[in-house]
Formats: C-alpha cells, sequence, structure tokens
C-alpha cells in the first residue's frame, strides 16, 4: 500500500485544494493561528468535505520536523507520475517549451526549477526515472504549487527521450559552461527542449550528444556558474522574452 504524501505550506495546499482536492485526505493545522490565508484554506476544505485536525503550533512542529509548514499541512494520495506517454500527448497537443534535468538530485533545486518552468509557461520538466530528485515535500514547498500544476515527467532514458523529441520538430538545445555560443544568441522561439545538468557534473555525454546544440550563460563575475536552479529560470525567461519580442506565442 503506497504511503500518504505530505505537502506542506500555504501556497502548495492552497495549489492542491484548487487543482486536486481529490487526492487530499486530511489536514493538520495549527489551531492558534490567526493567519487569515489559513483559515481560508480550513474553510475550503471543510466545504469540500476534507477532514481538519487542529494542532497546537509546537505539536505541529514536532511532527514534522524540517518541513516549513506555515501552519497547515496535507496528506494526500501519491501524484500520479507522468511518463513518456504523457510526454507524447504534451507534444502533440502543441507543446513547444520543455524544460529537461539531467542528474539534478537535489530536491530543492528541482521544487525551484518546476516553479520557474510554471511561471514561464513551459508544457514540463522532464527527468530520468532514476537518477533525479523525488517528489519530496521539501521540493513540493519550494514549488509552491507549481508542483500540482506542472507536469513532472519521469522517462526511463533520457538521451532516447531527447532523440525522439528532436524527431519531432524540437529544438533540443544544451546548457554547458565550457562552450563559447553565448545563449542570447541562440533562437529559441522555435518549439524548443532547455537541458541543464546537474552542478559540477553538468551534462552527461550521452545526454550532450543528443543536443542539437550546446550554449553557456555568459558570466561576467568571478563566479563560473549558477546554481541549476537559478540557470533553468535564466534559460526559460530567454526564451519567454524572445518569444515575446517576435510575437511568438501571445
Amino acid at each position: 500500500m503506497s504511503r500518504d504524501e505530505v505537502v506542506g505550506g500555504l501556497h502548495a495546499v492552497e495549489a492542491l485544494l484548487a487543482h486536486a482536492p481529490e487526492r487530499i485526505k486530511r489536514l493538520q493545522v495549527a489551531a492558534d493561528s490567526s493567519d487569515a490565508r489559513l483559515a481560508g484554506i480550513v474553510a475550503r476544505a471543510r466545504t469540500l468535505g476534507i477532514s481538519v485536525e487542529p494542532l497546537r503550533r509546537p505539536r505541529l512542529d514536532r511532527a514534522h520536523e524540517g518541513l516549513n509548514h506555515q501552519g497547515v499541512v496535507a496528506f494526500t494520495l501519491p501524484r500520479p507520475r507522468a511518463g513518456e506517454s504523457e510526454l507524447a500527448g504534451l507534444v502533440a497537443s502543441g507543446g513547444d517549451l520543455f524544460l529537461a534535468l539531467d542528474g539534478v538530485t537535489d530536491p530543492h533545486n528541482l521544487g525551484a526549477c518546476l516553479r520557474s518552468a510554471d511561471a514561464a509557461g513551459a508544457r514540463a520538466v522532464i527527468v530520468p526515472r532514476d537518477r533525479s530528485a523525488a517528489l519530496t515535500p521539501a521540493a513540493a514547498k519550494v514549488a509552491s504549487g507549481a508542483a500540482e500544476t506542472m507536469p513532472l515527467v519521469a522517462v526511463v532514458n533520457l538521451a532516447r527521450t531527447l532523440r525522439e523529441l528532436r524527431d519531432a520538430g524540437l529544438w533540443v538545445v544544451g546548457l554547458a559552461g565550457d562552450v563559447d555560443a553565448p545563449l542570447y544568441r541562440i533562437d529559441l522561439t522555435l518549439p524548443t527542449v532547455l537541458v541543464l545538468g546537474a552542478e559540477g557534473e553538468g551534462l552527461r555525454r550521452l545526454t550532450r550528444e543528443n543536443c542539437d546544440l550546446l550554449a553557456a550563460i555568459p558570466m561576467a563575475g568571478s563566479v563560473g556558474s549558477l546554481n541549476v536552479s537559478v540557470a533553468a529560470g535564466v534559460a526559460l525567461f530567454e526564451a519567454v522574452r524572445q518569444r515575446s519580442a517576435t510575437g511568438v506565442g501571445t
């Protein structure tokens, strides 16, 4: 039997109530809170027939140590995992901006990437099934609601998936710090998959080989690289900027 997933934080739980209330089994809330948003969450949950358990804040903190829950925790059914067939459907329905993460194992980075992808209007975030951070409570909290709205597609073989996306007509652009081509000179108005690797290791060899080209984010200071979630945000919104300037997707 699958264990309940735990989601904490005002925005994350609000997103659950808005987009997937059927997954919520029960809530725990801080009984001594006067937060108006929390009161709204409680009222909405009760309207939907979701059980709400008030707990004093110290007890809630002890029960969920390490989770910045902001006074509310949801116990949910596991989120359905998307796979290759769902990705093919997103491409077929006109998806033209995707983010792929190669070996990003930090849940906070995964959550931040989901949030940036959602904000930029990407259709999905693609990760390898066996070499990626899981959508933990920490990741869901950092995603700030995007964990419920942004498809997270886990694929068996990322290199093969990128090859299939190229065959479907998408432009696969990998980010790497050891190349000279600046990202800002790459045409991102085309249907695009942006591919980023883990900090330090970067893109794996087969991943690099299945990109149409590699580009770098120009670095003007003394640091040599950006956090992967920051780099993802830069790349995604460069695509947004180019598309806005040319009227693509507007």
